[in-house]
């Protein structure tokens, strides 16, 4: 078995495990950034596909092998034109193309452009986005709701000190600091309750412009990759092959005429294949002033050459004259026979 890289196709390559479990953000910019624009989604590296050839021969030249592989594709072709050179199938009188604009691709290339002008630019639509891994005492707000909590801690802090400098006992102002203390967790409660709503919301439109951003970079990954494999259509002017087909239908009807008014009656059905030979026989032309003589030579076949014979002789008989007004005459050849075959006739 040999191995060969076919270059007109790629296939994705297999990447390791480490870059498959690699996160999706690493590798795309920081699109929390002010100054990040959109950028195509990097390719996915591909290589030429491996096509195996097994033979069954016990010892092999694997580049032998190879080039015996590559030769097939010709070869093949060069079959399938000598099964369609008899039928007449593989006749093409030429035609000209003038290369224009792809238009299955252009509107693809319309939709997916489109798509890319509807979808929302990152950043214009929220204002309590944070980046991603920010946690909520990172946020503004999150920040303020600690700074007055360790305030209100610390003036309850301040105030039992006071207490206990003027004296009193503790029976009675624990219940005034457990008092004030639940008053301040009470209100901070509801503090942070604010926070983690608004830090819920952040995270859901970080959540949202993350997904924009990635469908911005797929749809200008999928233009690009739609641009570098765009193949070019041509329009084709097949105005020669027309008057070609023309030609050959006045021919074909022509020598339907001729069937139907010089053959014999039997070819009143003949076809093409029949008729062939006939026109296909060589033979003398010689031109007078006024007449046209041809001089074809005969079959091998003695049915084939009495229907010549017939034919001929129902030209002559019609007087068949051509556009400049010489008369049309057509014979038949004699056939040489060998000496012994006359010397045979004369003792009989």
């Amino acid at each position: 078995m040999a191995l060969i890289r076919d270059l007109r196709r790629h296939v994705p390559c297999k990447q390791q495990e480490e870059e498959e479990e690699t996160d999706e953000d690493n590798r795309k910019p920081a699109w929390w950034q002010t100054d990040w624009k959109a950028e195509p989604t990097p390719a996915t590296p591909t290589t030429a596909k491996l096509i195996p050839i097994v033979t069954t021969a016990d010892t092999v030249d694997a580049v032998e092998l190879a080039q015996t592989y590559t030769r097939r594709w010709p070869v093949q072709e060069n079959i399938i034109r000598d099964f369609l050179l008899p039928l007449g199938l593989d006749t093409n009188h030429g035609y000209g193309k003038t290369p224009i604009v792809n238009s299955e691709e252009a509107r693809e290339a319309g939709s997916l452009g489109e798509a890319l002008g509807q979808c929302p630019a990152v950043g214009c639509f929220c204002t309590h986005a944070v980046s991603p891994g920010f946690s909520s005492l990172q946020s503004p707000r999150g920040a303020q709701t600690k700074a007055y909590g360790d305030d209100q801690y610390r003036k309850l802090n301040v105030h039992q000190d006071a207490l206990c400098a003027q004296g009193v006992d503790y029976n009675e102002r624990r219940p005034q600091i457990k008092a004030q203390k639940a008053a301040i967790d009470a209100e901070l409660e509801q503090r942070w309750q604010r926070v983690w709503r608004a830090y819920t919301k952040s995270n859901k439109e970080c959540e949202k412009q993350k997904h924009y951003a990635h469908e911005q970079c797929d749809l200008l990954r999928a233009l690009e990759d739609l641009a570098a494999n765009e193949r070019t259509m041509y329009e084709l002017d097949n105005r020669k092959d027309q008057v070609m087909t023309a030609c050959k239908l006045a021919l074909a009807n022509l020598a339907m005429w001729t069937r139907d008014h010089y053959f014999p009656a039997s070819y009143a059905h003949a076809t093409w294949a029949r008729l062939a030979p006939f026109f296909h026989l060589p033979g003398v032309v010689v031109s007078t002033l006024h007449t046209v003589s041809v001089e074809l030579c005969p079959f091998n076949d003695r049915q084939y050459n009495r229907d010549l014979i017939t034919l001929c002789q129902r030209v002559n008989e019609q007087h068949v004259r051509l556009p400049d007004g010489r008369v049309l005459v057509f014979s038949v050849k004699e056939i040489c026979r060998p000496i012994l075959h006359g010397q045979k006739r004369q003792i009989a």
